[in-house]
Parts: C-alpha cells; sequence; structure tokens
C-alpha cells in the first residue's frame, strides 16, 4: 500500500506544481502583457500574496515526494528520481532568489509606480519564470518515467508483494 501512496504522490504533487506554473507562463503571464501596467502591478501583487504559500508547500511536497521514491528505489530509478528532486530544488531555488526579490519590487511599483528599467526587470522575471517552469515539467516528465517505468519492469508489483 506505501508503495503505491509514494508512487501516487510522486505523481500528484509534481503534477500539480508544473501545471500550475505551466498555466501562469502560458496564460497569466500573457494576460499581464495585454493590461495596463497598474492593473497589471496590483494583480501581479495580489496573485503573488495569494500563490505564495500554497506554491511552496507544493514545491515542499515534490521534493519530499520525489526523494522518498528515490528512496524506495533501486538503480536508475533511484537516480533518475533524486534529479527529478534536484530540479524541484532548483525550481524552489531559481522562484525564491529570482523570482520572489522581483514580486517584492514589483509590490512598491504598484503603489509609487515602475523605474525607468522596469521592462528589464519584469523580462528578467520571466526568465526567472519559464526557467522554474521547465525545472518543474522536467522533474514530472522524470518522475512519470519513473513509476511508469517501475510498473513496466515488474519492479513495482515486487515492492508491492514485498510490504504486505
Amino acid at each position: 500500500m506505501l508503495s503505491k501512496l509514494v508512487r501516487a504522490a510522486a505523481l500528484l504533487f509534481p503534477g500539480l506544481l508544473a501545471g500550475a506554473f505551466g498555466y501562469g507562463a502560458v496564460n497569466v503571464l500573457y494576460a499581464f502583457r495585454e493590461v495596463p501596467l497598474d492593473v497589471r502591478f496590483t494583480f501581479h501583487t495580489a496573485l503573488m500574496r495569494v500563490n505564495g504559500p500554497v506554491m511552496q508547500i507544493l514545491m515542499g511536497l515534490t521534493i519530499l515526494s520525489a526523494l522518498i521514491l528515490a528512496v524506495r528505489s533501486t538503480s536508475r530509478s533511484r537516480w533518475s528520481a533524486a534529479a527529478a528532486s534536484a530540479l524541484a530544488v532548483t525550481s524552489f531555488l531559481v522562484t525564491r532568489l529570482g523570482n520572489v526579490p522581483i514580486n517584492q519590487e514589483i509590490k512598491v511599483w504598484a503603489v509609487s509606480g515602475p523605474p525607468s528599467d522596469y521592462a528589464a526587470i519584469l523580462r528578467r522575471w520571466e526568465l526567472f519564470h519559464f526557467t522554474r517552469t521547465g525545472c518543474a515539467l522536467a522533474a514530472f516528465v522524470v518522475l512519470i518515467a519513473v513509476v511508469v517505468g517501475s510498473r513496466t519492469a515488474g519492479h513495482g508489483a515486487a515492492v508491492d508483494r514485498a510490504e504486505r
């Protein structure tokens, strides 16, 4: 039973993370470009206030579920799951060190207006966002391969039998 739960978590949390970042990259980001700057900055600030805790928890659960899968896997699957966890850590670090500081600047802009180089700063935010989205998506794809590969190779069934 635990093995099924571990595999499910290793797919659910990374899938939600990649989906949330992907939605932002495909829809929200382009919608931001279509509205006046004051609307963008106000909405961006509100969105980040709501997203902050949710996405941090989701990144943590993604890292943890991939690590648990790595510990419970063998050979190549272990290394692949560990690599997926590292990709999720990279996504977290890009967020904390890249996007979050710019989010703090945008919060100020929503009140006092943007600096003259705001367009370059927004492009940098977008680059960080695409980077973290790519890392989250890559982690999800790797974990799909690990889970599907372990089931098709019969490893998952053997683990299930051993845990009963």
